[in-house]
């Protein structure tokens, strides 16, 4: 006897496909909060040991916090919190350990792991110091904060996630809302709808609070109308 073999009908394969393309819909969304989330707990681990570093860096130079950025008297070599540039090395720069580096002993904590855009040449990015009142600015003739000033350590932000443009750039200096740069130094809300900041008493957390943000840059804005957020009052 012959027996006959039955396949799919085309009918049956089109709805095969659908009730996939319909699967993934719904499924692939939630697979990608899962893994930001998962870069977001990175995230805040990062900017937790940035926290500690910065406090034992305030101890040992009788605690005056970290100098945001400084340049030696040729200009040819670039210290920051998070990196040094040495411009004289040739055309391109060598790369060290920044102002804190000392004490994290290594680049990639700098480095956000959900960051993605233009670093403008710097090593590794995504977070931004307090650069308007804790870091101080020294071509603005601002000084850094002694940790005296900080009146409330745990509502002052220390560092966050930090970007500004479309498209987006790195940015490695936060900037209060009253500052003039602070268009180039926004915090960026880059963790499903939350901007990752380490605050002056160490603790760290997701911000879902974000202001001030317009277009083009809709993700990145502040995290206070004011400078309340920022100042060390």
């Amino acid at each position: 006897m012959r027996t006959s073999r039955r396949g799919f009908t085309l009918i049956e394969l089109l709805v095969v496909i659908a009730i996939i393309a319909i699967l993934a819909a719904i499924l692939f969304p939630v697979f990608a909060k899962a893994r930001e989330k998962a870069r977001q707990t990175q995230c805040l681990s990062n900017l937790k040991q940035i926290g500690t570093a910065w406090a034992m860096y305030a101890q040992d130079y009788d605690e005056t916090c970290c100098l945001s950025y400084y340049y030696n008297p040729s200009w040819t070599l670039e210290y920051a919190w998070d990196f040094a540039l040495d411009w004289g090395a040739g055309p391109n720069p060598a790369v060290g350990y920044g102002l804190l580096g000392s004490y994290t002993k290594s680049h990639q904590i700098n480095a956000c792991p959900s960051f993605q855009g233009n670093a403008w040449g710097r090593p590794q990015t995504g977070y931004g110091y307090n650069a308007t009142y804790i870091g101080g600015d020294v071509l603005a003739g601002l000084n850094a904060a002694a940790l005296a000033r900080i009146n409330s350590p745990a509502e002052t932000v220390l560092a966050a996630d930090c970007a500004y443009g479309n498209p987006l750039n790195a940015a490695n200096y936060l900037r209060a809302p009253s500052d003039g740069l602070f268009a180039y130094g926004k915090a960026h809300f880059r963790h499903n709808g939350t901007a990752d900041a380490v605050y002056a008493d160490g603790h760290a957390k997701a911000v879902p609070t974000k202001v001030r943000n317009t277009a083009p840059d809709a993700d990145c804005g502040a995290f206070s109308n004011d400078d309340s957020a920022y100042d060390l009052q």
